[in-house]
């Protein structure tokens, strides 16, 4: 039993590890949101069926010891291990269903602030580009080429949008960029959701820290094609 079913075991082990020790130390990269990493690791798990019901004989060696294992047949000391598992397997689904479930009167962990104060050499910076057509249209240019896939037509609905939790802000809604000052948004684009202190949670996103690809330039005019995108305009002191 144990054989036929290791190898599989091992590679989801490998493509976790991957996706969550490995990746986000890459160079330019982030965590990825657990719901990203379940959905990968439930497209390897389908890639691992399909592979392994090829064939008929393929097949009965990737599914025979699991339906023995589940109808007790021929399984001689596996026994105690099946019945501890179909007793803990629905105990463990309640438990983590209740768990999500049922309120409480606990005070949060920490402060928890979806906008949290940019670090002091950020604060008040004022863009240094300026706001010409010119400008404008460069900075739709990168943000189609750099944020697009995820931000979308400025409405958070990029192709790659619904694989991240917290979704991709939607820049046209009055209550994001329009709120916010432009140093804000070079802060959260140059240092990505990694760069959120411990309040932003739990609104740290998968955004990647663009300081290494982006000159500070282009990340300036992005900003000014955001706004014109998104028919908002920056947040400022009067």
């Amino acid at each position: 039993m144990g054989g036929s079913l290791l190898k599989p075991v091992i590679l989801i082990g490998i493509v976790y590890a991957i996706l969550k020790f490995v990746v986000p130390n890459i160079p330019g990269s982030a965590p990825l949101p657990s719901s990203l990493i379940f959905l990968y690791l439930m497209l390897t798990t389908t890639g691992i069926v399909i592979f392994a019901t090829l064939s008929g004989e393929s097949k009965d060696a990737f599914w025979g010891p699991i339906q023995r294992f589940l109808t007790g047949e021929n399984i001689g000391g596996l026994q105690a291990l099946r019945y501890a598992v179909l007793i803990l397997f629905p105990l463990l689904v309640g438990w983590q269903t209740y768990g999500n479930t049922a309120t409480s009167d606990a005070p949060p962990a920490e402060n928890r602030t979806i906008h949290p104060a940019p670090p002091g050499e950020y604060t008040g910076l004022s863009n240094p580009v300026a706001k010409t057509p010119e400008s404008i249209m460069q900075g739709k240019g990168f943000y189609a080429a750099f944020c697009s896939p995820c931000h979308g037509n400025f409405d958070g609905k990029g192709p790659a949008a619904r694989g991240f939790s917290p979704p991709p802000a939607n820049f046209s809604d009055p209550t994001t960029i329009a709120m916010l000052q432009e140093s804000y948004l070079f802060w959260r684009i140059k240092k990505g959701g990694v760069g959120l202190p411990i309040e932003g949670m739990p609104w740290k996103s998968a955004m990647p820290r663009w300081e290494v690809e982006l000159p500070d330039e282009w990340i300036w005019k992005i900003i000014l094609g955001e706004y014109d995108g998104a028919h908002q305009s920056p947040r400022t002191w009067e």
